[in-house]
């Protein structure tokens, strides 16, 4: 099994690709879709409604940056501390798998915690700016 250790880069590139383009996707309605509504709707949860801004924006920025893997650890961590408070507060009474429940955004939060422990890989942004590397060596 050591030959599949060097597709390690390539499992960070697809975790990345994955992952920045759903928060990419998530991020881009609210920022460009309804901005005021997703904050009236923190509010409802509670929680100050400038943090609508503040999650509408870590979702498409940070999905962004993932996607390049540029601060990718930085954008991971705000996109899973996203992730932990959208189950807290919207989707854990619905359950696991019910309707609008936590079993999706649990995943994509899974995404994000792994890429924050192992940062971008070798293929991306963060490794070309710091004097770059080649594909398969760590």
């Amino acid at each position: 099994m050591r030959h599949l250790d060097r597709l390690q880069p390539l499992a960070l590139l697809v975790m990345r690709l994955a992952l920045g383009v759903i928060m990419t996707v998530h991020g881009y309605h609210k920022v460009f879709g309804g901005l005021h509504h997703h904050a009236q709707f923190v509010a409802s949860l509670g929680l100050p409604g400038w943090l609508g801004y503040v999650s509408a924006f870590a979702e498409f920025l940070g999905g962004l940056c993932v996607l390049a893997g540029f601060f990718t650890r930085v954008a991971a961590s705000v996109i899973w501390a996203d992730l932990v408070v959208a189950i807290w507060k919207v989707h854990w009474h619905n359950g696991l798998t019910g309707e609008h429940g936590y079993e999706f955004p649990l995943a994509v939060a899974t995404l994000a915690f792994a890429l924050i422990l192992f940062g971008s890989g070798p293929i991306a942004l963060d490794k070309a700016l710091r004097g770059g590397g080649s594909f398969g060596k760590h």
